[in-house]
């Protein structure tokens, strides 16, 4: 055994080496905040920011459609007619299904 210890570098036989190297690999693998979930909650992060921005043009264009309803009373109607089947109380409304 002492052979074996006699054939390792001293360097590497340092107590503040030793206690570098195992800090090291306790941080590296053994932490709560491992590489590994260190990796995982990066993806996690750049996911919620690609669906943060998409949202967020979603918003846009909802502003833009709910401003565009409010000032054209032409566009509201049609919206109404098409989407909700609203008619007006002369008129008879038949839904065509494609088959």
């Amino acid at each position: 055994m002492k052979e074996l210890f006699q054939k390792i570098p001293p360097f590497f036989r340092n107590f503040y080496f030793l206690a570098a190297f195992l800090f090291l690999i306790w941080m590296l693998f053994f932490d709560t905040n491992d590489i590994i979930t260190q990796a995982r909650l990066n993806s996690k992060e750049s996911e919620l920011e690609n669906s943060k921005a998409f949202y967020e043009e979603k918003i846009i264009e909802v502003k833009n459609d709910q401003e565009a309803l409010l000032n054209d009373k032409e566009l509201l109607e049609e919206i109404a007619r098409e989407k909700y089947l609203m008619k007006k109380e002369d008129e008879d409304v038949y839904i065509v299904v494609e088959e």
